[in-house]
Protein backbone atom coordinates (compact mmCIF):
# COMPACT_ATOMS: atom_id res chain seq x y z
CA UNK A 1 0.00 0.00 0.00
CA UNK A 2 1.26 3.60 -0.94
CA UNK A 3 1.86 5.55 2.26
CA UNK A 4 -0.62 8.41 0.98
CA UNK A 5 -2.99 6.00 1.08
CA UNK A 6 -2.24 4.97 4.63
CA UNK A 7 -2.93 8.65 5.63
CA UNK A 8 -6.78 10.11 6.70
CA UNK A 9 -8.09 12.68 4.73
CA UNK A 10 -9.06 15.51 7.87
CA UNK A 11 -12.59 16.37 8.04
CA UNK A 12 -12.59 19.76 8.23
CA UNK A 13 -15.32 21.60 10.21
CA UNK A 14 -16.57 24.29 7.79
CA UNK A 15 -18.47 25.51 10.77
CA UNK A 16 -16.03 25.79 13.35
CA UNK A 17 -13.39 27.16 10.59
CA UNK A 18 -16.11 30.30 10.10
CA UNK A 19 -17.33 30.74 12.95
CA UNK A 20 -13.20 31.37 14.34
CA UNK A 21 -11.86 33.40 11.09
CA UNK A 22 -14.29 35.97 12.03
CA UNK A 23 -14.03 35.98 15.46
CA UNK A 24 -10.00 36.19 14.58
CA UNK A 25 -11.28 39.22 12.02
CA UNK A 26 -13.02 40.95 14.18
CA UNK A 27 -10.26 41.35 17.31
CA UNK A 28 -7.71 44.35 16.47
CA UNK A 29 -4.23 42.93 16.32
CA UNK A 30 -1.99 45.62 14.65
CA UNK A 31 1.88 44.24 15.52
CA UNK A 32 2.84 45.24 18.90
CA UNK A 33 -0.46 44.93 20.16
CA UNK A 34 -1.18 41.45 20.32
CA UNK A 35 -2.25 40.21 23.48
CA UNK A 36 -5.75 39.85 23.57
CA UNK A 37 -6.28 37.76 19.83
CA UNK A 38 -3.73 35.68 21.91
CA UNK A 39 -6.05 35.15 25.01
CA UNK A 40 -8.68 34.10 22.13
CA UNK A 41 -6.36 31.83 19.97
CA UNK A 42 -5.11 29.86 23.52
CA UNK A 43 -9.01 29.43 24.51
CA UNK A 44 -10.10 27.63 21.06
CA UNK A 45 -6.26 25.73 21.60
CA UNK A 46 -7.91 24.52 25.25
CA UNK A 47 -11.12 23.48 24.00
CA UNK A 48 -9.55 21.18 21.30
CA UNK A 49 -7.25 20.01 24.14
CA UNK A 50 -4.08 21.15 22.77
CA UNK A 51 -1.44 22.00 25.64
CA UNK A 52 0.73 25.19 24.79
CA UNK A 53 3.01 27.80 26.51
CA UNK A 54 3.60 31.62 25.82
CA UNK A 55 6.84 33.16 26.09
CA UNK A 56 7.30 36.48 27.41
CA UNK A 57 6.83 38.51 24.61
CA UNK A 58 3.34 37.26 24.43
CA UNK A 59 3.90 34.22 21.26
CA UNK A 60 2.57 30.93 21.39
CA UNK A 61 4.18 27.47 20.82
CA UNK A 62 1.33 24.43 21.29
CA UNK A 63 2.80 20.94 20.79
CA UNK A 64 0.72 17.71 19.65
CA UNK A 65 2.82 14.44 20.36
CA UNK A 66 3.93 12.80 17.55
CA UNK A 67 3.81 8.17 17.64
CA UNK A 68 6.93 7.58 15.88
CA UNK A 69 9.65 8.04 18.87
CA UNK A 70 12.89 10.11 18.27
CA UNK A 71 13.54 13.84 19.68
CA UNK A 72 12.72 15.15 15.84
CA UNK A 73 9.52 17.67 15.26
CA UNK A 74 8.72 19.38 12.77
CA UNK A 75 7.29 23.24 13.13
CA UNK A 76 3.88 24.94 11.73
CA UNK A 77 4.02 28.46 12.12
CA UNK A 78 1.47 31.35 11.75
CA UNK A 79 0.94 34.77 12.61
CA UNK A 80 -1.45 36.61 14.48
CA UNK A 81 -0.65 39.93 13.78
CA UNK A 82 -1.43 42.35 11.07
CA UNK A 83 -0.95 45.56 9.42
CA UNK A 84 -1.87 48.57 11.47
CA UNK A 85 -1.00 52.35 12.07
CA UNK A 86 -0.05 54.61 14.73
CA UNK A 87 0.00 58.30 15.97
CA UNK A 88 2.79 60.32 14.58
CA UNK A 89 1.71 63.80 15.97
CA UNK A 90 -1.45 65.16 16.75
CA UNK A 91 -2.41 68.24 14.79
CA UNK A 92 -3.09 71.70 15.56
CA UNK A 93 -6.63 71.07 13.09
CA UNK A 94 -7.58 68.32 16.09
CA UNK A 95 -6.78 65.43 13.39
CA UNK A 96 -3.71 63.23 13.77
CA UNK A 97 -1.03 62.15 11.73
CA UNK A 98 -0.16 58.44 11.50
CA UNK A 99 2.66 56.30 10.40
CA UNK A 100 2.77 52.77 9.29
CA UNK A 101 3.54 49.42 11.36
CA UNK A 102 4.32 47.00 9.05
CA UNK A 103 4.22 47.92 4.96
CA UNK A 104 1.54 48.81 3.54
CA UNK A 105 0.31 51.85 1.05
CA UNK A 106 -1.95 54.60 2.38
CA UNK A 107 -3.38 54.19 -0.93
CA UNK A 108 -5.62 51.33 0.56
CA UNK A 109 -5.85 53.50 3.94
CA UNK A 110 -8.08 56.00 2.69
CA UNK A 111 -11.44 56.45 3.30
CA UNK A 112 -10.86 53.09 5.57
CA UNK A 113 -12.73 53.33 9.27
CA UNK A 114 -10.29 52.79 12.15
CA UNK A 115 -10.32 52.33 16.13
CA UNK A 116 -7.60 54.35 18.48
CA UNK A 117 -6.58 52.85 21.21
CA UNK A 118 -4.94 54.78 24.06
CA UNK A 119 -3.31 53.85 27.61
CA UNK A 120 -6.42 53.56 29.42
CA UNK A 121 -8.15 50.46 28.09
CA UNK A 122 -11.90 51.79 28.78
CA UNK A 123 -11.20 54.67 26.23
CA UNK A 124 -10.94 54.11 22.88
CA UNK A 125 -12.19 56.24 19.68
CA UNK A 126 -13.33 55.63 16.48
CA UNK A 127 -12.30 57.59 12.95
CA UNK A 128 -11.52 57.77 9.61
CA UNK A 129 -8.46 57.67 7.99
CA UNK A 130 -8.77 60.68 5.04
CA UNK A 131 -6.73 62.27 2.42
CA UNK A 132 -5.37 65.73 3.47
CA UNK A 133 -7.94 67.48 1.09
CA UNK A 134 -10.76 65.14 1.34
CA UNK A 135 -13.48 67.41 -0.15
CA UNK A 136 -13.93 68.34 -4.06
CA UNK A 137 -16.60 70.84 -2.97
CA UNK A 138 -13.33 72.51 -1.45
CA UNK A 139 -10.33 71.87 -3.10
CA UNK A 140 -11.65 70.89 -6.53
CA UNK A 141 -9.02 68.87 -9.18
CA UNK A 142 -6.59 69.36 -6.35
CA UNK A 143 -7.86 66.15 -4.38
CA UNK A 144 -7.21 64.21 -7.74
CA UNK A 145 -3.67 65.91 -7.77
CA UNK A 146 -2.15 65.50 -4.15
CA UNK A 147 0.19 62.23 -3.86
CA UNK A 148 0.13 59.35 -2.36
CA UNK A 149 1.58 58.55 0.93
CA UNK A 150 1.34 58.64 4.85
CA UNK A 151 2.31 62.21 5.17
CA UNK A 152 -0.72 62.72 2.47
CA UNK A 153 -3.24 61.44 4.57
CA UNK A 154 -5.03 62.12 8.19
CA UNK A 155 -7.27 60.67 10.81
CA UNK A 156 -10.30 62.15 11.34
CA UNK A 157 -11.59 61.38 15.47
CA UNK A 158 -15.65 60.83 15.75
CA UNK A 159 -15.01 63.48 18.67
CA UNK A 160 -16.13 66.93 19.25
CA UNK A 161 -12.25 68.08 18.90
CA UNK A 162 -10.85 71.49 17.57
CA UNK A 163 -7.15 71.57 18.16
CA UNK A 164 -4.56 69.38 19.79
CA UNK A 165 -5.41 70.29 23.18
CA UNK A 166 -9.04 68.52 22.65
CA UNK A 167 -7.30 65.25 21.42
CA UNK A 168 -4.69 65.62 24.57
CA UNK A 169 -8.00 65.76 26.78
CA UNK A 170 -9.35 62.75 25.32
CA UNK A 171 -6.59 60.77 26.62
CA UNK A 172 -4.79 60.20 22.73
CA UNK A 173 -0.90 60.41 22.42
CA UNK A 174 1.97 60.10 19.98
CA UNK A 175 2.54 56.71 20.08
CA UNK A 176 -1.34 55.42 20.19
CA UNK A 177 -2.27 52.36 18.09
CA UNK A 178 -4.38 53.02 14.91
CA UNK A 179 -6.00 49.85 13.58
CA UNK A 180 -7.83 49.31 10.70
CA UNK A 181 -11.68 47.73 11.00
CA UNK A 182 -11.37 44.69 9.24
CA UNK A 183 -15.43 44.58 8.04
CA UNK A 184 -15.04 40.61 7.41
CA UNK A 185 -18.24 39.64 5.16
CA UNK A 186 -18.37 35.50 3.82
CA UNK A 187 -20.81 36.02 0.98
CA UNK A 188 -23.20 33.06 -0.24
CA UNK A 189 -20.62 32.23 -2.64
CA UNK A 190 -18.16 31.47 -0.80
CA UNK A 191 -15.99 34.55 -0.87
CA UNK A 192 -14.48 36.16 2.28
CA UNK A 193 -13.92 39.56 2.26
CA UNK A 194 -12.11 41.67 4.51
CA UNK A 195 -9.02 43.50 5.97
CA UNK A 196 -6.32 41.32 7.83
CA UNK A 197 -7.26 38.15 6.23
CA UNK A 198 -3.35 38.18 6.07
CA UNK A 199 -2.76 35.75 8.18
CA UNK A 200 -5.49 35.54 10.43
CA UNK A 201 -7.21 33.02 7.70
CA UNK A 202 -3.83 31.37 8.43
CA UNK A 203 -4.42 30.89 11.90
CA UNK A 204 -8.10 29.53 11.30
CA UNK A 205 -6.54 27.18 8.80
CA UNK A 206 -3.91 25.54 11.05
CA UNK A 207 -6.67 25.51 14.01
CA UNK A 208 -8.96 24.07 12.10
CA UNK A 209 -6.65 21.32 10.20
CA UNK A 210 -5.40 20.35 13.95
CA UNK A 211 -9.27 20.09 15.13
CA UNK A 212 -10.08 17.65 12.53
CA UNK A 213 -6.78 15.40 13.34
CA UNK A 214 -7.84 15.19 16.81
CA UNK A 215 -11.47 14.60 16.52
CA UNK A 216 -10.65 11.53 14.44
CA UNK A 217 -7.73 10.31 16.15
CA UNK A 218 -5.15 10.69 13.53
CA UNK A 219 -1.73 9.43 14.48
CA UNK A 220 0.88 11.99 13.79
CA UNK A 221 4.26 9.85 12.95
CA UNK A 222 6.17 12.90 13.76
CA UNK A 223 6.04 15.35 16.66
CA UNK A 224 4.77 18.71 15.54
CA UNK A 225 4.94 22.22 16.88
CA UNK A 226 2.36 24.39 16.08
CA UNK A 227 4.19 28.37 16.81
CA UNK A 228 1.90 31.66 16.24
CA UNK A 229 4.12 34.60 16.07
CA UNK A 230 3.19 37.85 16.97
CA UNK A 231 5.68 40.10 14.91
CA UNK A 232 5.80 38.90 11.59
CA UNK A 233 4.46 42.11 10.05
CA UNK A 234 7.59 43.89 11.23
CA UNK A 235 9.79 41.71 9.79
CA UNK A 236 10.71 39.68 13.37
CA UNK A 237 8.32 36.92 13.71
CA UNK A 238 9.62 33.16 13.97
CA UNK A 239 13.23 34.53 14.72
CA UNK A 240 13.17 33.18 17.50
CA UNK A 241 11.08 29.59 19.12
CA UNK A 242 12.46 27.34 16.34
CA UNK A 243 14.27 25.37 18.14
CA UNK A 244 17.53 22.54 17.36
CA UNK A 245 15.39 19.57 16.84
CA UNK A 246 12.63 20.92 14.55
CA UNK A 247 13.76 19.12 11.18
CA UNK A 248 10.97 21.05 9.00
CA UNK A 249 9.22 24.73 8.96
CA UNK A 250 6.13 24.79 7.46
CA UNK A 251 4.61 28.60 7.59
CA UNK A 252 0.99 29.33 6.01
CA UNK A 253 0.87 32.67 5.32
CA UNK A 254 -1.17 34.61 2.44
CA UNK A 255 -0.18 33.88 -1.17
CA UNK A 256 -0.35 36.26 -3.92
CA UNK A 257 -3.37 36.35 -6.45
CA UNK A 258 -2.29 39.21 -9.02
CA UNK A 259 -1.54 39.54 -12.35
CA UNK A 260 1.61 37.90 -13.51
CA UNK A 261 1.05 35.29 -10.46
CA UNK A 262 -0.59 31.54 -10.55
CA UNK A 263 -2.33 31.85 -7.32
CA UNK A 264 -5.57 31.32 -7.25
CA UNK A 265 -8.74 32.12 -4.73
CA UNK A 266 -10.21 28.56 -4.88
CA UNK A 267 -6.90 26.85 -3.75
CA UNK A 268 -3.89 26.20 -1.65
CA UNK A 269 -0.22 27.59 -3.36
CA UNK A 270 3.18 26.04 -2.55
CA UNK A 271 5.76 29.27 -2.51
CA UNK A 272 8.92 27.87 -4.74
CA UNK A 273 10.60 31.70 -3.45
CA UNK A 274 10.09 34.98 -2.32
CA UNK A 275 12.18 37.88 -1.31
CA UNK A 276 14.70 35.99 0.53
CA UNK A 277 15.32 33.04 -1.81
CA UNK A 278 14.19 29.57 -2.31
CA UNK A 279 12.26 27.36 0.03
CA UNK A 280 13.74 24.20 0.50
CA UNK A 281 13.74 21.91 -2.71
CA UNK A 282 13.04 18.85 -0.97
CA UNK A 283 10.13 20.11 0.98
CA UNK A 284 8.20 22.25 -1.34
CA UNK A 285 8.20 19.26 -4.00
CA UNK A 286 7.11 17.13 -1.64
CA UNK A 287 4.48 19.59 -0.95
CA UNK A 288 3.32 19.51 -4.55
CA UNK A 289 3.29 15.70 -4.94
CA UNK A 290 1.15 14.97 -1.68
CA UNK A 291 -1.40 18.00 -2.77
CA UNK A 292 -1.22 15.90 -6.46
CA UNK A 293 -1.65 12.89 -5.32
CA UNK A 294 -4.37 13.70 -2.75
CA UNK A 295 -6.46 15.84 -5.21
CA UNK A 296 -6.29 18.81 -3.36
CA UNK A 297 -6.59 22.24 -6.34
CA UNK A 298 -3.00 23.58 -5.80
CA UNK A 299 -0.74 25.91 -7.77
CA UNK A 300 3.20 26.47 -7.37
CA UNK A 301 4.30 30.75 -7.33
CA UNK A 302 7.09 32.96 -6.84
CA UNK A 303 6.50 35.44 -4.56
CA UNK A 304 9.18 38.51 -5.70
CA UNK A 305 7.73 41.38 -3.10
CA UNK A 306 7.09 39.07 -0.30
CA UNK A 307 8.74 37.64 2.85
CA UNK A 308 6.79 35.47 5.88
CA UNK A 309 8.10 33.78 9.15
CA UNK A 310 10.12 31.51 7.04
CA UNK A 311 12.51 34.19 6.33
CA UNK A 312 12.96 35.40 10.22
CA UNK A 313 13.83 31.94 10.85
CA UNK A 314 16.45 31.34 8.89
CA UNK A 315 17.67 34.73 9.21
CA UNK A 316 17.91 33.98 12.93
CA UNK A 317 20.21 31.07 11.65
CA UNK A 318 17.28 28.18 12.33
CA UNK A 319 19.18 25.21 10.39
CA UNK A 320 16.12 23.42 9.11
CA UNK A 321 13.73 22.73 5.77
CA UNK A 322 11.75 25.55 5.73
CA UNK A 323 8.54 26.05 2.97
CA UNK A 324 5.61 28.34 2.14
CA UNK A 325 2.00 27.54 1.93
CA UNK A 326 -0.76 29.95 1.40
CA UNK A 327 -4.50 30.52 0.70
CA UNK A 328 -4.54 32.86 -2.54
CA UNK A 329 -5.54 36.49 -1.79
CA UNK A 330 -6.35 38.89 -4.30
CA UNK A 331 -5.00 42.87 -2.84
CA UNK A 332 -3.15 41.91 -0.47
CA UNK A 333 -2.59 44.38 2.24
CA UNK A 334 -5.26 46.26 1.23
CA UNK A 335 -8.88 45.52 0.76
CA UNK A 336 -8.08 41.34 0.26
CA UNK A 337 -10.49 38.58 -0.42
CA UNK A 338 -10.21 35.05 -0.50
CA UNK A 339 -12.59 32.04 -0.74
CA UNK A 340 -13.48 29.41 1.78
CA UNK A 341 -12.35 26.98 -0.97
CA UNK A 342 -8.63 28.10 -0.80
CA UNK A 343 -8.80 27.85 3.18
CA UNK A 344 -10.11 25.13 3.12
CA UNK A 345 -7.44 23.12 0.94
CA UNK A 346 -4.36 24.81 3.10
CA UNK A 347 -5.93 23.05 5.63
CA UNK A 348 -6.59 19.77 4.18
CA UNK A 349 -2.58 19.86 3.08
CA UNK A 350 -1.81 20.77 6.65
CA UNK A 351 -3.43 17.86 7.93
CA UNK A 352 -2.17 15.24 5.39
CA UNK A 353 1.17 16.73 5.88
CA UNK A 354 1.48 16.45 9.22
CA UNK A 355 0.35 12.75 9.20
CA UNK A 356 3.45 12.20 7.01
CA UNK A 357 7.12 11.27 8.56
CA UNK A 358 10.12 13.60 7.70
CA UNK A 359 11.79 14.68 4.18
CA UNK A 360 14.39 12.82 5.17
CA UNK A 361 14.24 11.30 9.07
CA UNK A 362 18.12 9.75 8.96
CA UNK A 363 19.52 12.51 7.20
CA UNK A 364 17.82 15.43 8.75
CA UNK A 365 18.42 13.65 12.60
CA UNK A 366 21.94 15.15 13.13
CA UNK A 367 22.50 19.23 11.95
CA UNK A 368 25.42 17.66 10.65
CA UNK A 369 26.99 14.87 8.63
CA UNK A 370 29.30 13.24 6.39
CA UNK A 371 29.14 13.54 2.07
CA UNK A 372 28.74 9.28 2.45
CA UNK A 373 25.43 10.02 3.79
CA UNK A 374 23.94 13.01 2.08
CA UNK A 375 21.64 12.08 -0.57
CA UNK A 376 23.10 14.30 -2.99
CA UNK A 377 22.47 13.34 -6.82
CA UNK A 378 20.01 10.34 -5.66
CA UNK A 379 17.01 12.83 -4.96
CA UNK A 380 18.14 15.77 -6.94
CA UNK A 381 19.85 14.72 -10.15
CA UNK A 382 21.37 17.23 -12.79
CA UNK A 383 22.95 17.34 -16.27
CA UNK A 384 26.42 18.29 -16.60
CA UNK A 385 27.39 20.80 -19.08
CA UNK A 386 28.12 18.70 -21.83
CA UNK A 387 31.90 18.25 -23.79
CA UNK A 388 31.05 17.12 -26.65
CA UNK A 389 27.37 15.24 -27.18
CA UNK A 390 24.83 17.41 -25.41
CA UNK A 391 22.26 14.01 -24.95
CA UNK A 392 24.53 11.38 -23.73
CA UNK A 393 23.41 9.79 -20.90
CA UNK A 394 26.42 9.68 -19.16
CA UNK A 395 26.17 12.98 -18.55
CA UNK A 396 23.23 12.91 -15.86
CA UNK A 397 24.88 12.75 -12.37
CA UNK A 398 21.74 10.60 -10.59
CA UNK A 399 23.52 7.85 -8.57
CA UNK A 400 21.89 5.39 -7.05
CA UNK A 401 21.55 5.55 -2.83
CA UNK A 402 20.39 2.33 -1.46
CA UNK A 403 19.78 3.48 1.86
CA UNK A 404 16.59 5.50 0.30
CA UNK A 405 14.91 2.17 -0.28
CA UNK A 406 15.47 0.74 3.07
CA UNK A 407 13.18 3.39 4.53
CA UNK A 408 9.04 2.21 5.01
CA UNK A 409 6.81 4.17 3.11
CA UNK A 410 9.30 6.27 1.20
CA UNK A 411 8.00 8.19 -1.22
CA UNK A 412 9.21 11.28 -3.17
CA UNK A 413 8.25 12.94 -6.49
CA UNK A 414 5.51 12.97 -8.04
CA UNK A 415 4.50 10.00 -10.50
CA UNK A 416 6.87 9.71 -13.48
CA UNK A 417 9.51 12.42 -12.36
CA UNK A 418 12.95 12.13 -13.05
CA UNK A 419 15.83 13.75 -15.20
CA UNK A 420 16.02 13.04 -19.11
CA UNK A 421 17.12 9.96 -19.84
CA UNK A 422 17.84 9.42 -15.89
CA UNK A 423 14.93 6.43 -16.19
CA UNK A 424 13.23 4.68 -12.97
CA UNK A 425 15.01 4.14 -9.86
CA UNK A 426 14.77 0.84 -7.81
CA UNK A 427 12.26 1.73 -5.11
CA UNK A 428 10.50 4.36 -6.99
CA UNK A 429 6.72 4.30 -5.40
CA UNK A 430 5.90 7.82 -7.87
CA UNK A 431 4.08 8.75 -4.58
CA UNK A 432 3.63 12.31 -4.39
CA UNK A 433 6.75 13.54 -2.00
CA UNK A 434 7.30 12.84 1.43
CA UNK A 435 10.23 10.25 1.94
CA UNK A 436 12.84 9.62 -0.49
CA UNK A 437 15.15 8.83 2.65
CA UNK A 438 18.49 8.29 2.87
CA UNK A 439 18.74 5.97 5.47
Amino acid sequence: MDAIDQLIDPELDQDYLKEVLLELLRIPSPSGRTDVIMQFVGERLQDIGVPFELTRRGAMIADLPGNGGGSLRRAVVVHTDTIGCMVRELKPTGRLSVVPVGTHSARFSEGTRVTIFTDDIDRSYTGTILPNKASGHAFGDAIDEQPVGWEHVEVRVDEKVRDDRDLRALGIKVGDFVAQVASPIITRSGFVNSRHLDDKAGVAAALTAVKALIDQGCALEVSARLLITISEEVGHGASSGITSDVAELLSIDAAVVAPGQTTKETGVTVAMQDLHGPFDYHLTRRLCALAERAKVEHTRDVFRYYRSDVAAALEAGAETRAALIGFGVDATHGHERTHLDSILATARLLGLYLQTPLTFRTWDAEPQGPLSRFPSTAVQPVRREPELDPEADDLVLNEPFPELDEEDGAWYGAPGSGPPGAGGRKGDRGLAGPDREEG
